[in-house]
């Protein structure tokens, strides 16, 4: 590609930039007519009725619960009724009926409750191997309801190969990934990259509900060219609002070189080994007039030691060693507000979005008696809001701060605050505009802020900057077709724009190079028989600072979990 154009060719190249937008809006506004609707029809919205009403007043009571597993492909539909859909339906093995009905927070026989459908209809599209769930309710006679719970599953079973390209760098990865094992929900992956950072081999196996429990367990190997990684997490977690008991154990035991870098280019290492123990338990009184106030208290062993790495490639950036023991509690407040949608961060799909207040607050205390270190408090907060509609305005807020007072003074704290505001233009169109900010106060080394291709800013190199604080601003027109390729894809497109900068010294480089804009028009394709979650991005960035070994013209591929 050819190198950053003279001022002469600025005009010049932001013509042929709004000629690039004006034709992807062409193209996309284009592909909504040639589309049809995919009937599924198991995602409609139902609200609590007049009727539902009563059957909760009068205490009805569920008699039955039917569950309808619907396979990969819907053979009844001509559209999908071809040899190559109907041989992946034989080969596809469905979602065991025991493992939803598991998941549902009702029995037969229970009192009825729109309250609990809705819940477990959310639960149960939270399932990497479900494209989609629905309940509804039918009365019955004698005070009895009949509840239809239906799922669309997905195929799992994907032979891994990709490359992704952001920041001007790219990821091989390949591997073989099965995502519903034998129609239990179990994850298991093996799986081989190579990234800027280093080369890793990883087995990794998960579980959301063993045996008959809500238990959830995380376990995971890696073999990187740097170091080794292993995981394992255990708990019983808060898996609904009106949960009353959680516990549960977490290990990590992390080794690998970590890279500082200085407009995109790596200029200092360290080696970082890690061990990690955290054990907690909570409980609470459940959902209390539509709030959830949780308590949990756990203790921390956390480890990290820093060095030179084993064969070091680049100048040495050692920062200081941590080692901290403590005991904390927690406390969470959870309003209990959802709204269901379609083409937000997705396309044709069921989103549940949040519209509640949260808030999270955790205090420990690290002390030299219990084998810490040094003697800190260690703080936690975070709250989240949304407000709106997201048929028509929706804004979603969140924040967090984090860090330790130690010595009498704040360390690494960190302040981060994120803002999402959309404005639907029509159910196939919609504006966003999003704010993200993070500031540092005495940061460790390790923990400085980045901006880059791989953190928002399309445009430019991974890790472009780095600082003590950063602010992004991404402006983005969403279109959503009704485009849909060989019944497995959504099409959509996008025309956006980012604005990012971060401030402070940083300690092995130049401070960056002030604001840094770029604009540009993607593609986002939703599989919908398979990669459920998943949203991949093809998108062409034009940066419009920077200094000139950048690249006029940026390739991003990547998968990401929204649009």
């Amino acid at each position: 590609m050819a190198k950053r154009a003279t001022d002469s060719n600025g005009l010049r190249g932001m013509m042929v930039v709004c000629a690039c937008m004006v034709a992807a809006v062409a193209v996309t506004e284009a592909a909504e007519g040639h589309a049809q609707k995919d009937p599924l029809g198991v995602s409609e919205s139902e609200e609590i009725t007049a009727v539902t009403a009563q059957w909760e007043a009068a205490g009805a009571v569920i008699g039955k619960i039917i569950i309808i597993r619907q396979d990969v492909f819907d053979t009844s539909n001509p559209k999908e009724n071809k040899s190559i859909f109907r041989a992946a339906n034989r080969w596809h093995i469905e979602t065991r009926e025991a493992v939803i009905r598991k998941q549902l927070l009702f029995k037969e026989g229970d009192t009825y409750s729109r309250m609990l459908l809705d819940e477990s209809e959310r639960i149960l599209r939270r399932n990497v191997y479900l494209f989609d769930a629905d309940i509804s309710a039918t009365g019955l006679a004698d005070g009895q309801v009949e509840v239809t719970v239906r799922t669309r599953d997905v195929w799992t079973l994907t032979p891994e190969f990709s490359v992704t390209r952001s920041g001007g760098e790219n990821t091989t990865e390949f591997g073989l990934e099965e995502l519903n094992l034998a129609g239990t929900g179990s994850r298991l992956a093996l799986n081989h990259e190579e990234n800027v950072d280093r080369d890793s081999t990883s087995l990794a196996f998960s579980n959301r509900h063993l045996g008959r429990h809500w238990l959830a367990l995380d376990l995971s190997f890696a073999d990187s060219s740097d170091g080794n990684t292993s995981f394992l997490r255990l708990q019983r977690p808060f898996y609904a609002l009106d949960t009353r008991r959680a516990a549960g154990i977490t290990l990590l035991d992390d080794d690998r070189v970590d890279s500082f870098y200085e407009l995109g280019q790596r200029v200092a290492e360290y080696r970082r080994e890690r061990t990690l123990a955290s054990a907690f338990y909570g409980w609470s009184r459940g959902r209390q007039n539509g709030w959830v106030r949780r308590w949990s208290v756990g203790l921390t062993y956390d480890d990290t030691r820093f060095g030179v790495p084993r064969t070091p490639t680049l100048p040495s950036v050692i920062p200081a060693d941590r080692e901290l023991v403590y005991p904390f509690v927690r406390f969470d407040l959870l309003e209990d507000k959802f709204s269901e949608t379609h083409n937000l961060d997705s396309i044709e799909k069921t989103e549940d979005v949040y519209l509640g207040t949260s808030i999270n607050m955790q205090l420990g205390w690290a002390s030299e008696r219990f084998g810490a270190d040094r003697d800190a408090a260690i703080v936690e907060l975070g709250i989240s809001k949304g407000s709106g509609s997201p048929a028509r305005q929706l804004l979603l807020l969140d924040a967090a701060l984090s860090g330790r007072w130690e010595g009498g003074q704040a360390r690494n704290g960190v302040l981060r605050g994120n803002a999402r505001y959309f404005l639907r233009q029509s159910p196939k169109r919609s504006f966003s505009i999003s704010l993200s900010t993070a500031t540092t106060r005495r940061p460790d080394l390790d923990t400085l802020i980045e901006l880059g291709g791989d953190s928002g800013l399309r445009g430019y190199p991974l890790r472009y900057q780095r600082g003590k604080s950063r602010a992004l601003i991404t402006l983005e027109q969403r279109y959503y077709t009704d485009w849909y390729p060989f019944r497995i894809l959504r099409v959509g497109g996008a025309v956006f724009a980012d604005i990012g900068r971060t401030w402070g010294d940083n300690p092995v480089g130049a401070d960056g190079s002030g604001w840094l804009r770029d604009v540009g028009f993607g593609l986002r394709l939703v599989p919908t028989r398979g990669s459920p979650g998943k949203v991949y991005h093809i998108d062409i960035a034009f940066p419009l600072d920077g200094d000139a070994s950048i690249d006029t013209v940026q390739l991003i591929l990547e998968g990401k979990r929204s649009f």
